[in-house]
């Protein structure tokens, strides 16, 4: 038996408004002429027009010009998404909204959305990779001197996570501000002078439960474990019999306590604050370990997801900067780049850690030792604290905040 099936009997339309309509036709149009619609919902007139090829301008249209301008397009409407997100955390920071422990999921939640809108601007490059080097060729001198250095929204994204100002590679000698003029320049200004999520992030860490000396006393009671853990390991190490592996363990054994020394001696942590080898304060950094290691503790597990994700937007960052790299060179090899720097040469260099923000807290493995080692929490740490001294309209009608001191 030959034909077509969709026109067999069986899969006629219905048109006898007599018969009886499945649930898939139950809807209603609700778009009137007094209804916002969904291009004008989206302002999609402005979005799908905003695509203007300067080939073409010129007469003389090439087709992947289209791709590179939707694709930075979208990067930069993602950019917006990430400071929106970022902006809001940095509020419940600002206000101390932190200080009831409820809005820290809403922290860890925006966090982690950021996290994923990362990871999509970093698979992005595989469409724009798709294009050929030649295939740029054909329209890059029409970019003129436009460069995505020029970018003001990821300028921005870096100062309000941290990025410190006397960190950055020179932009042909001369201060990245300097490639920005009026408005933009004020605003890039501004975010310099405002709080960053690092500094943020270092205050609320200083607040760790537990780390009061005349408290919990974390920091003392650790130092005090590692020291007596190191001492017994060395006994043991001293009493086997004499060979060349036991010189090599009482070495290592020696290095990894000079590490220690050197952690808890916070001369030595200023010093590297000072070099710029450190963002967080000393106290901040104990607050940070001791959330590390008590992680799986009830109270802890929210501040160290916190923790994680911060260190997923470095590096997700810095995978950013390194797929832009990779591209550079494919597509312009040692060129300079259109806006006037080396091209891959610069960005390369910006491919480090001094663009890190929270590299500390990445610093924190260097520091693991045996879980008996790690102080036992007393029955009163174990506690949640519920105590909402600060709400937003979350949580409040009034949306009240104590002016209470911690």
């Amino acid at each position: 038996m030959s034909g077509c099936p969709f026109l067999a009997k069986t899969h006629h339309f219905k048109t006898n408004p007599t018969e009886e309509e499945d649930d898939s036709q139950k809807g209603t149009n609700k778009a009137t002429n007094s209804e916002i619609v969904y291009g004008d919902y989206l302002q999609l007139e402005k979005i799908i027009n905003a695509q203007k090829l300067q080939s073409e301008l010129k007469g003389n249209r090439i087709h992947d010009e289209h791709l590179f301008i939707v694709t930075h397009q979208s990067y930069e409407l993602w950019f917006k998404q990430i400071m929106w997100e970022l902006d809001s955390v940095r509020e419940l920071f600002i206000h101390n909204h932190v200080r009831d422990e409820r809005n820290m999921l809403k922290v860890v939640s925006r966090i982690h959305r950021i996290t994923m809108i990362f990871r999509l601007l970093v698979d992005q490059f595989a469409v724009l990779e798709t294009m050929t080097a030649l295939d740029f060729f054909d329209f890059r001198n029409y970019l003129s001197s436009a460069s995505g250095f020029q970018s003001l929204q990821f300028r921005l994204l870096e100062n309000k996570f941290g990025v410190s100002e006397k960190l950055r590679v020179p932009y042909n000698r001369r201060h990245y501000r300097d490639k920005f003029h009026g408005q933009d320049s004020e605003a890039l200004f501004r975010a310099e002078q405002e709080p960053t999520l690092l500094q943020l992030v270092e205050k609320w860490l200083e607040r760790t439960p537990g780390l009061e000396r005349d408290g919990f006393n974390f920091w003392g009671k650790l130092q005090a474990n590692i020291e007596e853990g190191y001492r017994k390991e060395k006994q043991k190490l001293e009493k086997m019999p004499n060979c060349e592996k036991k010189q090599d363990m009482l070495e290592d054994l020696t290095k990894q306590m000079e590490m220690f020394t050197y952690l808890f001696d916070s001369n030595h942590h200023e010093h590297l604050l000072s070099k710029g080898e450190r963002r967080l304060s000393y106290r901040a950094l104990q607050g940070a370990l001791m959330i590390y290691f008590y992680r799986e503790e009830p109270r802890f597990q929210v501040p160290f997801q916190l923790l994680t994700y911060l260190m997923e937007v470095d590096t997700l960052m810095t995978k950013w900067r390194y797929n832009h790299v990779c591209m550079a060179h494919r597509m312009i090899g040692n060129k300079a780049g259109t806006g006037g720097s080396s091209g891959y040469h610069y960005l390369r260099s910006t491919v480090s850690d001094r663009y890190k923000v929270f590299v500390d807290l990445f610093n924190l493995a260097t520091y693991l030792v045996p879980r008996d080692w790690v102080p036992k929490l007393n029955p009163d740490m174990y506690k949640f604290p519920y105590i909402a001294e600060c709400n937003d309209s979350s949580y409040s009608s009034s949306g009240s905040c104590s002016s209470e001191e911690d």
